[in-house]
C-alpha cells in the first residue's frame, strides 16, 4: 500500500533489498516528525530521499545492510530490520512525541526457484535457494598425474605431487563456479584436531604454495566452472611417525556470473612476481592472502 497518515509506514520486499517508505504524520495527529528523527535498522541508516509534496521519506537498504538479522526456518528465509523514531528537539527540556520502533520482516521461500539475482552467497547460503527437487552433490578426489581419471593408489613419496580435483554436479539451474574455502591436513578425520597444517585458506587462498620449497598452485584454465584443480606437494608431520594423512575441504559455489571477490577466490602464490594472482577475477581481491583478513568489503 502506499505510505498515507493511515498506513504510515509501507514496505517492499523486493529481490536484494528492502524499500521503505514512511509518512512523516507518522502518528496521524497531522504533526510531522523530523526526517532526520527517523532512522533504519541496528546501524541506523538515514533516508536516502525525501519527498516534500507528499510528506514522505525513504530508505533503501540491502536485505544484509543496516544491521538486520536473518532468520532460518525450514520454509523460509527472514530478515528482520525495524524503523526507529527517536525525537529530539532544540529544548532539551521537552519533547511532545514518543519514540516508536516498527518491526520489519522481509520472507523468501526458501524451497522455491528464485532468479539468479536473488543468489548473494556473501549474505545467503545458495542451498537455501535450491528448489526442493533439486541437490548438488560435492566431490574431492586424488586424480593422476594428467587428471584424466582417479587415481587408484593414495601412497605418496615425498617429492611428489597430490592432484587434487574439486568437483560439483547440481541440477538445472543457474550456471555455478566452485570454489574452496579452505583445506585442513591432520593426522587424524577430526579436522580440529592437532597437529593441523592449512594447505587453503583464507576463503581460497592456497597458503601451502607461500612456502619457500613448494610448488603448490591452482591449476589454469579450469577444465570446467564447476571444477577446480589444484596440487599440493606431498609433506608428513614432522614430529609424528604416522605416515596416513586426512585432508578436509571446505568447498562452496557461487553464480558462475556473478565477479569473484573476497570471499569467492582461488588465488596462488607466484614467487616469480612474489604476488598472489586469482584463477579469475582482479588481482586486488588475492591482496587479503598477504595481510591476513579476507573480509567482504564490498
Amino acid at each position: 500500500q502506499a505510505a498515507a497518515p493511515l498506513h504510515p509506514v509501507a514496505v517492499q520486499c523486493q529481490e536484494a533489498q528492502v524499500v521503505v517508505t514512511v509518512h512523516r504524520d507518522l502518528f496521524g495527529t497531522g504533526r510531522l516528525v523530523r526526517a532526520t528523527d527517523l532512522t533504519l535498522g541496528l546501524a541506523s541508516c538515514l533516508p536516502v530521499t525525501q519527498n516534500a509534496a507528499e510528506s514522505t521519506v525513504t530508505f533503501v537498504a540491502g536485505l544484509h545492510e543496516c544491521g538486520s538479522t536473518l532468520q532460518i526456518t525450514p520454509d523460509s528465509l527472514i530478515y528482520k530490520t525495524s524503523l526507529s523514531y527517536k525525537p529530539t528537539s532544540g529544548n532539551s527540556v521537552i519533547v511532545r512525541t514518543n519514540a516508536a520502533v516498527v518491526p520489519i520482516e522481509c520472507h523468501y521461500p526458501r524451497k522455491s526457484n528464485v532468479s539468479s539475482e536473488a543468489v548473494r552467497p556473501t549474505w545467503a547460503p545458495f542451498h537455501s535457494t535450491l528448489s526442493v527437487e533439486e541437490k548438488m552433490v560435492f566431490s574431492l578426489r586424488l586424480m593422476n598425474d594428467d587428471w584424466s581419471t582417479e587415481r587408484l593408489s593414495n601412497g605418496f613419496q615425498l617429492g611428489e605431487s597430490l592432484h587434487l580435483q574439486a568437483d560439483v554436479a547440481s541440477g538445472g539451474h543457474v550456471p555455478l563456479r566452485l570454489f574452496v574455502d579452505d583445506c585442513i591436513a591432520t593426522l587424524s578425520p577430526d579436522r580440529n584436531s592437532s597437529p593441523q597444517y592449512a594447505l587453503i585458506d583464507l576463503k581460497g587462498c592456497l597458503v601451502d604454495g607461500r612456502s619457500d620449497d613448494t610448488t603448490s598452485a591452482f591449476i589454469s584454465p579450469r577444465p570446467r566452472q564447476e571444477t577446480l584443480q589444484f596440487t599440493v606437494d606431498a609433506f608428513k608431520f614432522a614430529a609424528d611417525d604416522r605416515n596416513l594423512i586426512y585432508i578436509t575441504c571446505h568447498l562452496k559455489v557461487s553464480p558462475a556470473d556473478r565477479a569473484p571477490d573476497p570471499l569467492n577466490k582461488a588465488c596462488s602464490f607466484n614467487k616469480a612476481s612474489s604476488l598472489w594472482v586469482p584463477l579469475e577475477g582482479t588481482g586486488d581481491i588475492c591482496s587479503c592472502c598477504e595481510t591476513g583478513n579476507c573480509l567482504w568489503y564490498g
